[in-house]
């Protein structure tokens, strides 16, 4: 019998003592801003309604690897583990940190913050588990002919195919050309319609 689920702390939150059994690889559904105590929500899809709520040298290790735009960050991943030595108020109460994060090429290492007046480097290595994108690719996309077709895509596509599935709406309602009135038409186009026509 498996005793990780009784033990599972009850809160709306990621916390540490999730990860007493062990690392945690999840990956990113969105960013939200939080309060001012703590600021960052980071959505996970294998938690939904406990959001990872990273501390600031964790989100100093995030903007390091992946940049200060929160909104690229979907679908990307990320290994946590709990650190047994992070303090709070001179205590040693544990705490989440990353280990590894998706989309970098090589290991990162940050000096940051520990205490008051204490640094120490941070390594992160690349997560090579990244597994396949479920949702659609952008072929698909452009094969696509039904809007409400693209519209369902919407959900489980990425951010560069959400941009693709913008434009192909954008193309299929543009309005048809609608055919010349011949009557308008020069003798030489209206010839040439009447030869393309027969």
């Amino acid at each position: 019998m498996d005793l990780t689920d009784s033990i599972a702390p009850n809160s709306d939150q990621l916390n540490a003592e999730d990860m007493l059994s062990g690392p945690m690889t999840v990956t990113i559904e969105k960013v939200t801003a939080g309060s001012s105590e703590q600021p960052v929500n980071v959505h996970l899809v294998e938690l939904p309604g406990r959001p990872y709520r990273p501390s600031k040298s964790m989100r100093r290790v995030m903007v390091g690897a992946w940049g200060p735009e929160a909104s690229n960050y979907t679908g990307r991943r990320m290994t946590l583990y709990r650190d047994p030595e992070v303090r709070f108020g001179g205590m040693a109460i544990g705490g989440i940190k990353i280990s590894h994060l998706s989309h970098i090429d090589k290991p990162l290492r940050l000096a940051l913050t520990v205490s008051r007046g204490k640094r120490a480097v941070h390594t992160v290595d690349p997560l090579t588990d990244a597994p396949t994108p479920a949702g659609p690719t952008v072929e698909q996309v452009q094969a696509t002919e039904s809007v409400d077709e693209l519209r369902a895509m919407w959900s489980t596509a990425s951010p560069e195919v959400q941009a693709a599935i913008k434009v192909r709406v954008a193309e299929l309602q543009q309005p048809t050309t609608p055919p010349a009135d011949p009557e308008q038409l020069s003798d030489a186009e209206f010839a040439a319609a009447a030869g393309r026509e027969g």
